[in-house]
Parts: C-alpha cells; structure tokens; sequence
C-alpha cells in the first residue's frame, strides 16, 4: 500500500509522526508531501527532524498568502504531485488549507481520501478552519474521527457509514514525547530559565489577532496573570503587534520563538498552567495534565472543558489566576484513546482497500 500524506503546519507535522513509523512497521511506502504553508524553520524543518519524520518527498513552498490564493496554489501543485506518485490513500490531517486543498486535488482525479481528525466541529462558521474540515469530510472516502463526539457529528450529517473512530493520533505522541523528555529533558532557549513559575500562552487565530483592538485586549489579558507569561510567538503575531504598534511592555510577559515538539512538551508539563487560541496546545495540556484557558468562543475539543481541564474565557473577563489555580480532580478517563490511533488509522487504511477491491 502507497500512502501519501499531505502536510504544511505545526499540528499536522505532530499527528504525521505516529502515522509515518506506523505505516513503516507495517511495511507500507509512505509519500510525504509539505505544502510549505508554515515555512519558517522552527514551524517546519525542525519539527521534521525532532519528530524523526524523513525528509519530505517533495515541498510545494507555497508560504503565506490570502486563503484563496494560498489554497490555489497548492491545488495546482498537489494535483501534479498526485499523480507524479500515483497513490493509493491520499491522506490529509486535520483542518489547515493544506488539508482542503489535497482533498480536492485528489477527489478530481478519483484518488482515495482518508481525513485524520475528521468530525470535529466548532459550529462557527466564520472560521476558516470550519469550512476546511466540513468540505474535507465531505469530500473524503473515509473518515477516521479521533472522538465519539466526533463520530456523532459525522453521523448527524449522514456521513457514519464511512466513518470509524480510531483514537488520536496526537495523544500516541503527546505520550510518548513525554516519557522521553522526562527521561532526557531537551535543550531549552539560553534565556529560558529553569526555576521561575510561568505559564506557557500561544495566540495566532484570526480571531485574535486580525483586529487591533482584539489583539490589544488579549494581549492585555496576558498580562494580567500574576505569574509570567511566556509567549511562544509565531512570526504572523510578532507582524501584528508591530503592525497595529501594541505596546508589549508589561513585567510578566516574555516572548519566544516557536519551540520544538519535545520542547514544547517540556515547556507545558513544567508550567502553571496555558493560555491559547490553539486546538492541539489545548489538548496537549489536558493530556498533560496542566489547566488550560482557551481565548475563544468555542472549542472543537469539547472533551477538555467538559472534565473541567479547560476554561474558555472568550472576553477576556475572567480572572487568569483564578481559573488556573482551581483545584482539578485527574479523572482516568481517556476521551481521546490510550495511545494507539496511529495503529489503528493503519489497519482502516488497509480493511478499505481490501473490501473495495
């Protein structure tokens, strides 16, 4: 079995590891292809090297644009690469432009989809990622939903019958990246410090960041917490902040770059607690074990808020410190699989090959 797997960012770089050394010890050949939508070298390459993922097998070095014309681009491009390696499984992950984008390259040209993560919803559609997943799932030959919540929105849009539920693939390696740093703990940035308490904050949605005043009260939000804040920025925020000239001067707010997986990992576990807008930190704290505020209306990971483990502050009008010093109970439930989706993704990608032919 040829499987291709299309990625471009952060996140999808993450759930393609487990994927690839499953598909691997299976004996199958794995294409990778990287859009290039994160095309910094701390949002891509070195998450290849620190996740053990090969090289790519091929990168479309799209980087940044406007939806449409980002999304575009890759069309083009993965529709030629496609057929350049004539898969068996086209493979898209979660819910970016590069996952739409290769969903439909492939369903014009009668390639197989299988979507990873598919069946979340947020029921928001002003997100861009929102009509990603649902065109996706439309799209896609089989669905391979991480959660039961996930299968029963499949469900209610009639799209159960090619559905399996199979765990995720985050949590395989969300496990296993934290048993390794514990045993070898990573290099950490020179500035980073060891003994100070902080929270760990990422902000990079739309949502937050497109609008000045937004920005400003989240930014400002940050701030309040008692105890640093380390924000991990990615290159879009830093533009925005310089852009609109929001002051970041405030005695409990510190800036880092992006960090790798198993710094990240190192980084949460450590922590007091997490600030963002992301959907995998949100569900990398609750794996973690560390309380969690989501800046946003929403949240496709419902599983987190509802164990008490995440908080969402849309407004920014609760009390940071409040929230993450509450006493939390750590219940052995596991919503999201014990650590062997990526294993289970594999066996689906095969059982459906076999029944077609």
């Amino acid at each position: 079995m040829r499987v291709l797997s299309v990625v471009g960012a952060r996140p999808q770089f993450v759930k393609l590891a487990p994927v690839h050394s499953a598909l691997v010890d299976r004996g199958h050949e794995h294409i990778i292809v990287h859009t290039g939508q994160h095309y910094d070298h701390n949002m891509s390459d070195v998450f290849f090297r620190d996740l053990g993922i090969p090289e790519p097998n091929a990168n479309l070095g799209v980087g940044s644009a406007s939806h449409a014309h980002q999304t575009a681009a890759m069309l083009s491009g993965l529709e030629d690469t496609i057929i350049h390696f004539s898969p068996d499984w086209v493979l898209v992950y979660g819910d970016t432009n590069s996952t739409l984008a290769a969903a439909l390259a492939a369903v014009k040209i009668h390639v197989p989809i299988a979507h990873l993560e598919a069946g979340l919803r947020s029921f928001n559609r002003r997100m861009p990622e929102e009509h990603n997943r649902i065109l996706t799932d439309h799209a896609s030959d089989l669905l391979l939903p991480p959660t039961a919540i996930a299968m029963s929105h499949l469900r209610n849009e009639g799209l159960a019958n090619r559905a399996v539920v199979v765990g995720d693939v985050m949590t395989d390696v969300c496990f296993a990246t934290r048993d390794a740093v514990r045993q070898n703990p990573p290099l950490m940035p020179t500035d980073w410090g060891n003994t100070d308490p902080y929270r760990i904050a990422t902000i990079h949605r739309q949502e937050n960041t497109d609008d000045p005043n937004r920005l400003k009260q989240v930014i400002d939000y940050l701030a309040s917490s008692s105890i640093e804040i380390r924000v991990l920025a990615h290159p879009r925020l830093r533009n925005k902040i310089s852009e609109y000239e929001i002051s970041t001067d405030f005695p409990t707010l510190r800036f880092f770059n992006p960090l790798s997986y198993p710094q990240l990992v190192h980084a949460v576990v450590n922590s007091d607690g997490v600030i963002t807008d992301s959907g995998g930190l949100q569900k990398e704290a609750f794996l973690l074990g560390v309380p969690c505020i989501t800046v946003r209306f929403e949240t496709e990971w419902t599983e987190t808020v509802a164990l008490g483990w995440n908080t969402l502050v849309p407004n920014c009008d609760q009390s940071v410190d409040e929230i993450l010093t509450m006493p939390r109970t750590h219940q052995n439930i596991q919503p999201y699989g014990s650590g062997s989706a990526a294993k289970n993704v594999v066996t689906e990608l095969e059982t459906w090959l076999h029944n077609r032919g």
